[in-house]
């Protein structure tokens, strides 16, 4: 067994740097060292080793989770190479990584299962599997709990810094109970995902925001005979709101929601990556849309380029960028939901219906770059019909270290940035 010690991430790097000019022409180069930095710090606060080549071999590791969000958990992960060995020549370069979250039956048992399924689905897609156990039963067995985002967050950040893993093959899938985590976590986390592909779940929408996965591969298969806690339902309700967002919008929101005719809760798996595998994350994207939703009482501080410095009180926010050419046009309003149907067993609420109104309130920070716009060409940021920035945005060094603090992404580390507020 390896240990690896707790790291305050964010510390890492300080959040009031002073602002240092940089040249257009300097970007790349200094993106890069930023970058190589990073890399050396997170190799000095924490001691990783190459992961293992096989899942056979596999490492064994486990990280003690904070008290104050899970008291006497234990997160224990297995980590290694699943599918074909790499050739010469391969051996250095980053893999895809896939995180497996399993199903809710006894964890050990559950962990072992997912342990041979990582093996199975290395033959279709090989790359890295991280396959954790939950560390508790009874009310802590969520996957999408604080306790669990921080050990995603840090996964995330250390496969990233590695330079093992290839930040844009990064994709999460579960079963069952996994499978209702992954959906979950694959709204939240969109921006950091090529793909996602819960089996045998089917959350309410309120929960996993279908908006979030506009530029994702999105999986989500139950059986059509699947209906424990309205699975077969919810992944209908699933199906409807996506195939609503593809027909609107052409090219994004590619999916495969499907429920399998005859199956149960059972179904087959392997029909996950053999889907997931064609995506790769576009890691700057000049159109999305986020509902900065909670998730166990917890909400992302950013979104692709977008970070929330002061939020409307009382209310999600809807985000929706479109950039074109020099014009980024921001429409922020607060979402407001009613339940328009419970079951009369569980109380689970199954459908909604959403309000939009206009945000009047909140601060926001605009990341730019290079791939997004030409930054030496003046910018107009319109808020809600509003024009609130027009002019050249200036690059500095400052913004390289406060988008890697936040993001801890190399695809991410923007030059340029804009603070504004939203206005009436």
């Amino acid at each position: 067994m390896k240990n690896t010690s707790a790291l305050l991430l964010g510390l890492l790097l300080s959040s009031t740097l002073m602002a240092q000019p940089l040249k257009l022409s300097k970007v790349s180069a200094a993106r890069q060292r930023v970058w190589s930095e990073w890399q050396q710090r997170m190799n000095r606060h924490v001691r990783t080793n190459t992961p293992a080549q096989d899942m056979t071999d596999a490492w064994f590791y486990t990280w003690t989770l904070p008290a104050d969000l899970e008291p006497n958990a234990e997160w224990n992960y297995y980590w290694g190479r699943c599918g074909s060995s790499l050739a010469e020549g391969e051996q250095t370069a980053p893999q895809p990584m896939v995180l497996y979250l399993h199903g809710s039956g006894p964890r050990e048992q559950e962990w072992k299962t997912g342990y041979k399924l990582a093996h199975h689905f290395g033959k279709e897609l090989a790359g890295y599997y991280c396959v954790p156990q939950i560390p508790q039963e009874g009310q802590w067995y969520r996957w999408y709990q604080r306790s669990k985002q921080w050990a995603y967050e840090r996964l995330l950040r250390l496969a990233m810094a590695s330079g093992q893993v290839d930040p844009d093959r990064i994709y999460m899938i579960g079963i069952s109970e996994g499978g209702y985590g992954s959906q979950r976590l694959a709204s939240f986390y969109a921006d950091y995902l090529a793909g996602a592909g819960p089996m045998a779940g089917g959350e309410p929408l309120k929960n996993a925001p279908a908006e979030n996965c506009g530029n994702i591969g999105f999986s989500l298969l139950t059986g059509a005979q699947d209906k424990g806690f309205y699975r077969d339902e919810l992944t209908y309700w699933t199906q409807q709101a996506f195939d609503s967002l593809q027909a609107r919008y052409k090219d994004r929101f590619v999916h495969r929601v499907n429920l399998i005719p005859g199956r149960g809760h059972f179904i087959n798996y392997d029909l996950s990556m053999q889907w997931l595998k064609h995506f790769q994350r576009t890691a700057q994207p000049r159109q999305f849309m986020w509902e900065d939703f909670e998730m166990d009482g917890r909400r992302r501080e950013g979104f692709y380029n977008l970070q929330v410095l002061e939020r409307s009180q009382g209310y999600r926010q809807m985000y929706r960028m479109n950039i074109e050419g020099q014009t980024v046009r921001l429409t922020v309003d607060d979402v407001a939901y009613q339940t328009i149907q419970t079951d009369s067993v569980w109380g689970i609420e199954m459908r909604f219906a959403r309000q939009f109104t206009p945000s009047t309130t909140g601060r926001l920070r605009l990341y730019l770059s290079e791939e997004l716009v030409d930054l030496s060409r003046p910018v107009s940021i319109v808020v809600n019909g509003v024009e609130v920035f027009r002019g050249k945005v200036k690059c500095d060094e400052r913004w390289l270290h406060e988008s890697l603090r936040l993001f801890c992404d190399p695809r991410r580390i923007f030059p340029a940035a804009v603070e504004f507020s939203v206005k009436p």
